[in-house]
């Protein structure tokens, strides 16, 4: 369903596989001069409400003088752990990592879509539905079902974020930055059939701008992910 970054649910409706076009994941820098194209690019996808974007913002760069406020050692972590799938020796930003399976430049918005429309469409993207609804102090997650195994991680994320940059080599820039990952959290595992989990609320409650999205993702092996097969975005209230 479509959802501008202005705009918000408590509740996402189970995704027709065949309606979402893809799970974009952003590899980012605040303090990469090459990045601001690809976090608006990210938001043009976010407002195209068929696509789970999400944002994650690396610290690698924070020696060139300005410390990423938004970057975590998970969210790098992360991109190591597909650059390690993906067979590549190092990592770079922007990144965009479509569907687990495959990455180019972040700030390439018509090849991220024609991309994920040739995945779609050669079986390469999302099939297993997934809806997630919160139910007063509870997050009710169903994913139903399909073929083989796969993990059940949730990505927590603030909506819409502006940072001032005052050094390095954005400095003096206002950037907006969007679907930006606070958190990532494997909650169990999917094995073919339909299955619940219940969350506590709160896990939104923490941030009055936040959202979290799901992803049914195979494992390459413990420590490597790979194709992400089922997603979904579920916000929080709107703030006042």
């Amino acid at each position: 369903m479509a959802q501008e970054p202005g705009r918000s649910t408590d509740t996402a409706a189970a995704r027709d596989p065949a309606a979402l076009k893809g799970v974009v994941e952003l590899f980012t820098s605040q303090g990469c001069a090459s990045c601001p194209p690809a976090d608006a690019a990210l938001k043009h996808l976010i407002e195209d409400g068929s696509v789970v974007a999400l944002a994650y913002h690396v610290d690698y760069w924070n020696y060139l003088g300005w410390a990423d406020t938004l970057a975590t050692k998970e969210n790098t972590a992360r991109q190591y752990a597909y650059a390690r799938m993906f067979g590549r020796n190092g990592v770079y930003t922007p990144q965009a990592v479509l569907n687990g399976r495959d990455h180019m430049n972040g700030g390439n918005l018509s090849g991220i879509r024609l991309k994920l429309a040739e995945m779609k469409d050669t079986g390469k993207g999302i099939r297993v539905p997934v809806e997630v609804v919160r139910k007063g102090d509870e997050i009710d997650i169903s994913i139903g079902a399909g073929d083989g195994k796969a993990n059940i991680v949730v990505v927590y994320f603030t909506r819409q974020q502006v940072v001032d940059v005052e050094t390095g080599e954005n400095s003096g820039k206002k950037i907006s930055y969007f679907h930006a990952v606070r958190d990532i959290q494997t909650i169990g595992m999917w094995d073919g059939k339909p299955t619940r989990y219940v969350l506590p609320a709160t896990v939104l409650d923490e941030e009055k701008d936040s959202g979290c999205a799901v992803l049914v993702q195979k494992m390459k092996s413990t420590e490597i992910p790979g194709a992400i097969i089922g997603a979904t975005t579920l916000y929080s209230a709107a703030t006042p």
